[in-house]
């Protein structure tokens, strides 16, 4: 974006980037378009129109026939970089019944399907309190239902500091302190049955170093592959010279390694089912061996 661009206010840029938005994921624009979306007048938003073609000239013709905004073959975006990731995770969210559609930006949404997983309930007004605690610094005490052999016989209250939310493909945690353990840990907020007695901190988020410390897991296609597999499995992760570059906070190293399977002894798995290995494993057990110490 360049410094005329810099001058806009926030207004005036979303509705430039919602313009791009349906001219290149939607195929064109009208004007009501934008009034139906941001609630502005029909001359505020030929106005935008207006603008966007100043400060974009070759990108959009109008279309008598259509009666809307297309893109023209020179078509480059300015206030938007599309971005696969966003608008399929906005499907994705449709689809699973997460958001509504007019709580995107996409009009016509193909037709999509999601598999389904059994969600876990998480008590809205728990959330609301970790959610206020962490934005305090204080801390609180959850009445919780450990897994753990030594606490099956019920959930007990023990006091955490939270300073972070996580999630591990499946579920959410709340990461914190633990006051009775001395330890920094996760904890799975589906199991946090109520809460109370908010009190003063054990611990700076800044003491978690497994949470703020990154290992970079390097991956590569699975060498037990064909060879064009392992160029198509490249390809699959966006890989520059057959390696990608994964950043995983320390803490989360454990959820990274169940959920690619890396965990999985050569051999059980055929090799289409576990298409990348870590390319530098010593470093990668080290290290997950530190975090689950």
């Amino acid at each position: 974006m360049d410094k005329a661009d810099e001058r806009l206010r926030w207004g005036t840029e979303q509705r430039l980037e919602f313009i791009e938005f349906r001219t290149f994921w939607e195929g064109g624009i009208r004007r009501g378009d934008i009034t139906g979306q941001f609630g502005v007048s029909v001359p505020q938003a030929s106005n935008d129109l207006a603008l966007y073609q100043r400060l974009a000239p070759l990108n959009l013709r109008y279309d008598a026939s259509e009666k809307r905004y297309v893109p023209t073959a020179e078509f480059a975006p300015r206030f938007m970089k599309p971005d696969a990731d966003r608008y399929l995770d906005q499907l994705w969210c449709v689809a699973d019944g997460l958001i509504g559609l007019d709580e995107t930006w996409i009009v016509r949404a193909p037709e999509a399907g999601v598999v389904p997983v059994p969600r876990r309930r998480i008590d809205s007004s728990v959330l609301k309190r970790l959610v206020g605690v962490i934005r305090d610094r204080r801390s609180i005490e959850i009445l919780y239902q450990s897994m753990t052999s030594r606490r099956t016989d019920g959930p007990i209250w023990r006091r955490i500091t939270p300073h972070a939310f996580a999630h591990d493909g499946m579920r959410w945690h709340v990461r914190a302190f633990c006051h009775m353990d001395k330890k920094f840990k996760d904890f799975l907020l589906s199991r946090c049955r109520e809460v109370r007695a908010e009190c003063e901190p054990g611990a700076a988020a800044a003491d978690d170093r497994l949470w703020h410390t990154l290992f970079t897991a390097v991956l590569v296609p699975n060498p037990e592959l064909a060879p064009s597999q392992q160029q198509t499995i490249a390809l699959d992760y966006g890989m520059q010279d057959g390696e990608a570059h994964i950043p995983v906070r320390y803490a989360l190293l454990y959820y990274f390694n169940k959920r690619m399977r890396l965990d999985v002894p050569a051999g059980i798995d055929k090799p289409a089912e576990r298409p990348v290995v870590v390319a530098n494993i010593e470093a990668f057990r080290r290290a997950l061996a530190e975090a689950s110490g």
